[in-house]
């Protein structure tokens, strides 16, 4: 394996730009062999090259090596991260352990910065052990937990293949889930409404017991489409009907951080925002789906012309 070495200098009155770059080099993951010498694996050493500019625009000196890793080098230990998915463990350990239902909102912007801090420490931990898995786990875990927290008959998740269906079959159909739908279940409206049953009919269940036998049930546990493996109800409706080009894909991408947790698109918070307020102030389950169509289908439009 081919190591890339960083050997720099700065002036000794520079400690602000010194502070300043050991952030970065912090940031970017690069291990210390000793004062001024860092190391990155040598698919990483563009993030060195920033640092060489910082340097010399604060009149010091840097310089990039690239060499074979020496025998004596353990690069495992230099770049170890156990310390640091140790003290995330922990706050994922101290967050399970105090789980209010009155304090949800908290506990959500909570472990969404545990799972940013997470993904942060993924992307530079460059020689990865078992304590990853283990740590990505125990966040996953607490997120499905936080989901169902102070949710009445808030789905769990069933180990079961998907089966393609045809939409001719699901045509001027009831479709039934709980009442004061949020996000998935509004996802799961609108693309129910949009892309396969051309003239639907909703129901809302104040109890998942009295969902109407000839309905078809959408998000809650025993119903024909709800949480499958990884997947949100949402995207178990777009597998079944095979809909899933790119504009839904990164709308689904939306939809699953916002039930579940993971990884967070940058539309995400925004438009939870904006379906919160919706939802707020509006009563009618109706009423509310339909307008958050809208919210849905400006999203989707955006998607269709973003190729990126």
């Amino acid at each position: 394996m081919i190591i890339s070495i960083l050997v720099s200098s700065l002036p000794s009155h520079s400690t602000t730009a010194r502070m300043r770059i050991w952030r970065s080099l912090k940031a970017h993951g690069a291990a210390t062999l000793r004062d001024g010498v860092y190391l990155l694996p040598s698919l990483y050493s563009s993030k060195f090259e920033e640092i060489v500019t910082d340097h010399l625009n604060e009149h010091g000196s840097a310089y990039i090596f690239e060499s074979e890793i020496p025998d004596n080098l353990d690069l495992s230990t230099l770049f170890d991260r156990t310390e640091d998915y140790q003290a995330i463990s922990n706050e994922i350990l101290e967050l399970s352990n105090n789980l209010d239902p009155d304090q949800k909102k908290i506990i959500l912007k909570q472990v969404r910065k545990l799972r940013k801090n997470l993904n942060t420490l993924v992307d530079i931990d460059y020689f990865p052990n078992t304590l990853q898995i283990k740590v990505l786990n125990e966040l996953t875990h607490l997120e499905g937990v936080i989901a169902r927290l102070g949710e009445i008959d808030e789905p769990h998740t069933s180990s079961n293949l998907i089966p393609l269906l045809q939409k001719s079959d699901y045509q001027n159909r009831i479709w039934a889930t709980r009442k004061r739908p949020w996000i998935d279940r509004l996802a799961c409206a609108w693309l129910i409404q949009k892309f396969i049953d051309q003239n639907p009919t909703f129901v809302w269940l104040n109890n998942i017991n009295d969902c109407p036998p000839e309905a078809i049930g959408f998000d809650f546990d025993g119903a024909t489409f709800t949480h499958v493996n990884e997947f949100v109800s949402f995207e178990v409706l777009l597998h079944s009907f095979n809909l899933a080009n790119h504009a839904l894909k990164k709308v689904a991408e939306i939809v699953h951080y916002l039930d579940v947790g993971g990884n967070e698109p940058p539309e995400a918070i925004g438009f939870e925002k904006v379906l919160h307020g919706l939802k707020l102030s509006i009563t009618d389950d109706n009423q509310f789906v339909q307008l958050s169509n809208h919210i849905f289908d400006g999203l989707y439009t955006n998607f269709s012309g973003d190729n990126s």
